[in-house]
C-alpha cells in the first residue's frame, strides 16, 4: 500500500469531511493518550507545531521541562466509522520531538524506531503478526464493569452459545474499513474470551496497529454494552489472555529465517534469533508481561508458557515454530500478553534477536515432548529454565540485562523501573481477600 503524504492527508481530510482530528501517542505503559484539534489547524499539525504538556504524561518529563511537539506520522491517517460521516473523526498517531526539535527519548515509538534502525544497519526488516485475546464482560447497572461474561461457549464455538458474536463481528468491519486485514477471529477457550488476528506487517506498522486494535475493540464493546478488557488473567481458574507475537526477519527480500537445506528448514539466522529470544528470556518477561497480574497468566495447566523452550512440535514451550515455511517461516513467542506497550514489546524482542545473531546464541536443542509433564530435575537435566513468577522477579532480570536496557534507552529504562517498583510494593502491602480466607479463622 502507498505510503500517505501530509499531503495526501490534507486533501483526504477535505474530501471525507473530517471535522476533528485527534493526534495519537502511547504513555510508557502503551496507555493510549490524544490531542483533540479541528481541521483547521490541521496545518499546523502536520508541520509539526502542535505543542502539549509533557509532564501531565506517565513517565515522560518534570514540569520545568514539560514543552513538548507532536508531529503526525502520515501514513496513519484513517477515519473513524462509528462516528458519523457529517464531520467525520479522524486520527493521526504522532511522533514526539523536544523544544529543540531532537526526537524525545522518552517516546515508545521512538525506542522501536532506535532498533529497527539497528536491525537494517545489519540488512533485515522485522516483521510481526500479532494475536491479541481478550474477554468481553457485561457491565452493571451503573455502567461498572463486571466479571460476568455473556456466554458459556468455548473454543471456536458460534452463536446461539457465543453472544459476543455480534460485537465481535462488529469489531471486525470497523478494523477491516479502518484498512486492517483480518485473517482469522473466534471464540477462544475461556468463556466470554475472544481472539482477532489480523495480518503481519513491518514492527512500526503493527505496534500502531495493535494500539489501534485495542481501542477499536474497547469503543466496540462499548456501544455493544459490554467491556472488553485485555487485562491478562482477570478470572481465576480459566485461561488467561495473551498475545502471542509471530515474528521473522526479511534480508533482500526474503524470508532470513528459511534455509530448505538446514535440519527444520530454519536458517543460522532464525536459530540465533530464538537463541537471543531464550537467552534474554526473562528480562524481556518485564516489558512482555508488564503487570502484577502477568505472572497469574503464566502458571502451569492454562495454556501459557512458563519454560523457557523452543519446538516445531508441541505448543507448551516458550518458542513454537508453526509449520509453515519459504515466505512464511517465522517463530511464534509465547508469552507477551496484551496488557503490554507493543512499541517496547517489540523493541526488545527484536534487541534480543540481534543480539543472538550477532554474537552467534544458538538455543539449545529443541524440545519435543510436554515439557508440563516432566519432572524438575529431568528439565534441570536438560537445562530448561523457566519465566519469572512475578513482576518483582522480572524486574529484577531487566536489572542485570544490559542488552535489552540499552534497547529501552536510560529514560524509559528508568521511568518504568520506578514505575513498577511502585506497582509492585503497593501489591505487595495489600491484605487480599484469599488470605482473610484463608487464615482470618484459622489463626
Amino acid at each position: 500500500m502507498a505510503q500517505l503524504t501530509n499531503d495526501d492527508v490534507r486533501h483526504l481530510a477535505k474530501e471525507l469531511g473530517v471535522k476533528f482530528i485527534r493526534l495519537q501517542f502511547t504513555d510508557i505503559f502503551g496507555v493510549l493518550k490524544n490531542v483533540s484539534i479541528t481541521v483547521e489547524q490541521l496545518d499546523k499539525a502536520l508541520n509539526g507545531e502542535m505543542m502539549f504538556d509533557g509532564s501531565s504524561i506517565e513517565g515522560f518529563v518534570r514540569i520545568e521541562e514539560s514543552d513538548m511537539y507532536l508531529r503526525p506520522d502520515p501514513a496513519t491517517f484513517v477515519v473513524f466509522p462509528w462516528r458519523p460521516r457529517d464531520g467525520a473523526v479522524a486520527r493521526l498517531i504522532c511522533d514526539i520531538y523536544n523544544a529543540d526539535g531532537t526526537p524525545f527519548i522518552g517516546d515508545p515509538r521512538y525506542v522501536l524506531k532506535r532498533v529497527i534502525a539497528e536491525a537494517r544497519e545489519m540488512g533485515f526488516t522485522m516483521n510481526v503478526g500479532p494475536e491479541a485475546e481478550f474477554f468481553l464482560f457485561h457491565v452493571d447497572s451503573d455502567g461498572r464493569p463486571t466479571t460476568i461474561t455473556h456466554d458459556r461457549a468455548g473454543y471456536f464455538d458460534l452463536t446461539p452459545v457465543d453472544l459476543g458474536e455480534d460485537a465481535r463481528r462488529d469489531m471486525v468491519l470497523t478494523l477491516e474499513q479502518m484498512g486492517f486485514e483480518i485473517e482469522a477471529s473466534h471464540h477462544e477457550v475461556a468463556p466470554g474470551q475472544h481472539e482477532i488476528d489480523f495480518k503481519y506487517a513491518d514492527a512500526l506498522d503493527t505496534a500502531d496497529k495493535v494500539v489501534t486494535f485495542k481501542f477499536v475493540v474497547r469503543t466496540i464493546a462499548q456501544r455493544h454494552g459490554l467491556h472488553a478488557t485485555f487485562m491478562p488473567k482477570p478470572i481465576f481458574g480459566i485461561a488467561g489472555s495473551g498475545m502471542h507475537l509471530n515474528q521473522s526477519l526479511m534480508k533482500n527480500g526474503e524470508n532470513a529465517f528459511y534455509d530448505p537445506q538446514a535440519p527444520l528448514q530454519l536458517s543460522d539466522t532464525a536459530l540465533y534469533y530464538i537463541g537471543g529470544l531464550m537467552k534474554h528470556a526473562r528480562a524481556i518477561a518485564a516489558i512482555t508481561n508488564p503487570t502484577v497480574n502477568s505472572y497469574k497468566r503464566l502458571v502451569s495447566g492454562y495454556e501459557a508458557p512458563v519454560y523457557i523452550a523452543w519446538s516445531s512440535r508441541n505448543r507448551s514451550p516458550l518458542i513454537r515454530i508453526p509449520a509453515k515455511r519459504g515466505q512464511s517461516t517465522r517463530i511464534e513467542l509465547r508469552s507477551p500478553d496484551p496488557s503490554c506497550n507493543p512499541y517496547l514489546a517489540l523493541a526488545v524482542c527484536l534487541a534480543a534477536g540481534l543480539d543472538g545473531i550477532k554474537n552467534r546464541i544458538l538455543p539449545p536443542p529443541p524440545c519435543d515432548c510436554n515439557i508440563y509433564e516432566m519432572s524438575a530435575r529431568e528439565r534441570e537435566e536438560r537445562g530448561i529454565g523457566c519465566l519469572p513468577e512475578s513482576l518483582k522477579e522480572a524486574l529484577d532480570e531487566l536489572e542485570r540485562d544490559e542488552v535489552i536496557k540499552e534497547a529501552l534507552g536510560p529514560h524509559v529504562y528508568s521511568r518504568f523501573m520506578e514505575a513498577k517498583r511502585i506497582e509492585w510494593d503497593r501489591y505487595r502491602v495489600q491484605v487480599h481477600p484469599w488470605e482473610i480466607e484463608e487464615y482470618l479463622t484459622k489463626y
